[in-house]
């Protein structure tokens, strides 16, 4: 992976941010934004473990990975559409107001596969009933579920 701010390379990833329809014609498309110290570093991650591919590069990098899509930029103070707010990394590892989840057909096979790229996960894969679970960290601390449902869920009821 390569990321770079040459002005010939970012039209590149323009013209791929169409090929990849990052811009809906209707509708719209939910992407995950996450605030990082280093974009390359934090972009190297999310490639090397989860085989995205970049569809822009520089700060912000856009990264598309399986049916999503996660920008990655550095934080900043406020900016004219959000005056009283500034974007930071997580302070405390042992915290967390959210975070993403990543569901997967077999989760050892991924759990291995991923550790073997260089995830970091918390704990191995655990039995809840309805699902096996289990957590890693990005290098910004960020923590991501990775989940596989065991065919519970038919007995939730939702509303």
């Amino acid at each position: 992976m390569q990321i770079t701010n040459n002005k010939k390379e970012q039209h590149m990833d323009m013209i791929k941010r169409e090929e990849y329809k990052y811009t809906p014609k209707q509708g719209f498309v939910l992407t995950h934004f996450k605030t990082v110290q280093d974009v390359k570093r934090s972009a190297a991650f999310y490639l090397r473990v989860f085989g995205g591919k970049v569809i822009r590069s520089g700060e912000p990098t856009i990264i598309q990975i399986a049916n999503s899509w996660l920008v990655l930029n550095v934080g900043g103070g406020p900016t004219d559409d959000k005056p009283t707010i500034t974007l930071r990394t997580p302070q405390n590892e042992n915290e967390a107001s959210s975070f993403m989840i990543i569901r997967v057909a077999d989760i050892w096979v991924c759990y291995n596969e991923w550790q073997s790229r260089g995830a970091k996960f918390i704990t191995e894969p655990k039995d809840h009933g309805v699902e096996l679970r289990c957590y890693m960290r990005d290098p910004d601390g960020y923590i991501i579920e990775v989940g596989q449902t065991t065919g519970g869920l038919k007995d939730i009821k939702v509303g």
